[in-house]
């Protein structure tokens, strides 16, 4: 099918608003950075309230088929992670975490859009035995033990019929389209 024959069932538009709001955020974050600097006795007790509320928000609960995380104190966010859906839970640790011994646990999932982790939960306790634990109920949820790959165990020649046929289709398939964008 040509690009000119499909049809387009919605083109989004977006607000330009979007660029002052973008502005407005670059300038704030610049001039807290560098004006509030005399104000920071003030401003770290305030922050130490306001990251006690932000904690105590955070909930995360393994079920049986899901992970369940929320948090937030103005905007509350909530995620619902089925476990089959989840690809690998990675473990960060950087150098202030370590010297505080916290851990931080990210979330990653298949299809998830954009780079980096759906979820990072930091500072989670035990984080290794709580990482463990979710990719153990991962498996059973999946059937099982994890797929391991098998070609090393296979004797050379030996080629299922299904992936034979499958590549046969689609060098097929790309013969036509050249076929075709040369008489073009």
């Amino acid at each position: 099918m040509n690009d000119i024959d499909e049809t387009v069932l919605w083109e989004a538009e977006f607000n330009p608003k979007v660029r002052v709001y973008w502005l407005i955020s670059a300038v704030l974050t610049t001039f807290l950075t560098i004006f509030l600097i005399p104000f920071l006795p003030l401003i770290a007790p305030l922050a130490w309230y306001i990251s006690g509320l932000y904690l105590k928000s955070h909930r995360c609960t393994l079920t049986e088929r899901t992970l369940k995380v929320s948090r937030g104190v103005l905007v509350r966010q909530e995620k619902t992670v089925p476990l089959d859906r989840i690809t690998d839970l990675g473990l960060v640790q950087g150098p202030i975490m370590r010297s505080l011994d916290l851990e931080a646990v990210s979330v990653e999932t298949a299809g998830q859009s954009g780079a980096g982790s759906l979820v990072r939960l930091t500072g989670i306790r035990n984080g290794r035995a709580f990482r463990d634990a979710v990719l153990k109920q991962r498996d059973a949820v999946t059937g099982g033990e994890p797929a391991r790959l098998t070609s090393a165990a296979e004797p050379d020649g030996i080629v299922d019929t299904n992936v034979q046929a499958t590549l046969t289709e689609i060098r097929d398939i790309l013969k036509r389209i050249e076929a075709r964008s040369t008489s073009l």
